[in-house]
Order: C-alpha cells, then structure tokens, then sequence
C-alpha cells in the first residue's frame, strides 16, 4: 500500500492555555466562585506539565465540512487524482453531525465524490490507524484501487460534549474526569492510499501491532440517550452527564503504559525501529510520549504537534505527517512509526515506507 496524499486543515481562531483559564472563569457559576483560583492554578499547572501552548478551534463563519473539503481538495491534488479515481472513502473518528447516516456520506457529497463507496469507522482515536489497517487489507484483497480516509475532528462546537458545559468545574476533584477536555484542539484531515502495482511497482507493506482493554472502557467516554442500558454499569461513565465527555487522564495513562510500550515492542520484532526518521503519535500530550518514546528508546524521533494544535483526537497521526513533510522534515522513501492509545481502550503501533 502507498500513501499517495496526505493533508491537514487546521480552523484559524488560535485559542492559548491563558484563554482556556478566561473561559473556566467565565463559566464557572457562581455558585462555585470560591474554588476558581485553586481549578484554575491547578488546570494551569496541568496543561504546562502537558506542554499544551495553544490550539486551533473554529472562528467564526469556518465550518467541519468546509476545513474538510478543503484538506480532501487538496489532498487529490497532491495525489494527481479527480473525484473519480477514489473507489472508496472511509470517515474516521469522533467528530461527526450525524448518527445516520454515516458521516462518509456527507464527506463524499462535499468532495464530489458522487458513486464511491462509503462507511464510516468509530474506534475514539484509534480510528485512523485501524481505516490505514483495513485499508491495507481491502486493497490488498483487489476490492479496490484507492482509498481516501478523512475526519473532521471539530469538537468545541458550542452546546456539545465540551464546550461550555465542561467550562463550569464545580470543585477541583471534578479534573480528575474533566482536564483533558482542555487539551483539544480541532482539525480535519485528508490521507490517500493505493493498492501496489498502480503506480507500476510492488509497495512495502504496512506492518501493524494492536491491544485491547475492554474491561477500561469506562474511562473515556461521550455517552448517548439510553447509554445505561448499553453497558456494564460504571460510575465513572456519564460522570459529566449524558451527551458530555469525561475521560479519567491519568488512569488512561497509567494503566495504557506497559500496553503502550508491548505494541511498540511488537512492532519492532518485524520492522528496524532505529532506522525510522520520525515518529508521530496521539497528539494528547508531548510529556506523557515522550516519557513512552524514551522508555523504547525511540524518544530522539518523535515528532511532537501537541504544543500547538492540542488533542486533536483520530487526525493526531496524519495532521503530524502532513505537517512534517510540508516542513521538510520527512521525505520519501522514509520509514515513519505511527503511535496511538485510545479510549476502548486500545492500542496501536505502525509503520510504513513514506
């Protein structure tokens, strides 16, 4: 499988650490004035031991589809292809306006798009690297030539799971469930793969490793109407209430290390780790990867987007190659690493011949 095309659109409003604090202030009720300072010192604290500097989220008149269209654009461009040279597009991630039908539908519509085939894949922040899995296999299988896999991960949409509701902390102890709301940031992006062969020679594969924590999956959720009825009672599922994110950070850290590190162990038994030139992983915070690319000896490769784009969820991955080849930093013929830990909980490691 080669990748072809890769493109990242990022919102333009930069949003900074100090205008996450001006935001906590305003929303907090006043109800709660009394324990502003010690949340807001604390979240301060947190997002600087991150390495959180800003992000992007929308500014006014931008919209999901707009940034996405403009990423898939010119991603085909840079591809040298038209509408109808993509067989299949495949829609990743959490941000989405639909529940029905999939978001790939709408995705394919505003790219022009008008007979590929479409479906979406849900796995949190995982999902970008399980549609670059499947992929590989479906073109593999000849079901098809070329694959274009997009996100828009737009997820500060005021009135939904984050913002403002999260914004009004009612004491401290509710960080424990709420702080990495404030590390997102928002972004879509556009990647295209093909099958060996179309360009006249045999690609190197794809080499994947995954794990799985389903007993974890209370820790990072965005429930829906009824969600009681749909899994294993939890207390910690819905802390924030139906419709609102809540995601216990440090748990997910603590208890993703030792998988974190297997996958990438794995990873390694079938590829040469060492002779990579970059590696880039879930943009949800440069302290805690590096912390892991160093304990795999890897910490010298990694690529780090998270100071200035935030958690941008599934596009972590792809927004960070894009902007590494449009710096120069990667070029063809490279080995890339991908790594990701992801609500579920799940993990990943991949690497491939750029």
């Amino acid at each position: 499988m080669k990748l072809e095309a890769i493109q990242v659109a990022l919102p333009s409003k930069i949003v900074t650490n100090s205008d996450i604090l001006a935001l906590i202030r305003e929303y907090t009720g006043p109800a709660h004035s009394g324990v502003s300072d010690d949340v807001l010192k604390a979240v301060d604290f947190f997002l600087r031991y991150a390495g959180s500097e800003k992000r992007h989220w929308l500014a006014e008149g931008e919209s999901p589809i707009a940034l996405l269209r403009d990423a898939g654009m010119r991603a085909m461009e840079q591809a040298g292809v038209v509408p109808n040279d993509i067989d299949l597009l495949i829609y990743v991630g959490i941000g989405r306006g639909f529940i029905e039908p999939g978001g790939a539908y709408h995705a394919a519509n505003a790219l022009g798009l008008r007979e590929t085939e479409c479906f979406d894949i849900i796995d949190a922040c995982m999902s970008w690297m399980r549609a670059m899995h499947l992929s590989q296999t479906l073109l593999r299988s000849g079901a098809y030539r070329r694959i274009m896999v997009v996100n828009a991960e737009f997820n500060m949409i005021h009135g939904g799971a984050i913002y403002p509701a999260l914004f009004d902390i009612k004491d401290r102890a509710s960080l424990e469930w709420t702080f990495p709301a404030f590390t997102l940031g928002e972004a879509a992006s556009a990647t295209i793969v093909c099958a060996d062969g179309v360009h006249g020679r045999a690609e190197a594969p794809w080499v994947f490793a995954f794990e799985s924590r389903p007993d974890l999956a209370d820790l990072c959720n965005i429930p829906i109407h009824g969600f009681e009825r749909f899994a294993t009672p939890s207390e910690r599922i819905g802390k924030n209430g139906c419709g609102r994110f809540t995601s216990y950070g440090s748990k997910l850290v603590d208890e993703g290390r030792p998988h974190i590190l297997r996958v990438m162990r794995s990873l390694g038994k079938h590829v040469p780790l060492l002779e990579a030139t970059a590696l880039f992983t879930h943009a949800s915070s440069k302290r805690d990867w590096q912390d892991f690319a160093d304990a795999a000896e890897l910490g010298h490769l990694l690529y780090s987007i998270f100071p200035t784009t935030g958690n941008i969820v599934s596009a972590s991955v792809p927004a960070a190659i894009a902007s590494a080849a449009g710096e120069g930093h990667i070029a063809r013929g490279d080995r890339l690493l991908g790594w990701v830990g992801s609500a579920g909980m799940s993990y990943g490691a991949g690497s491939f011949i750029y």
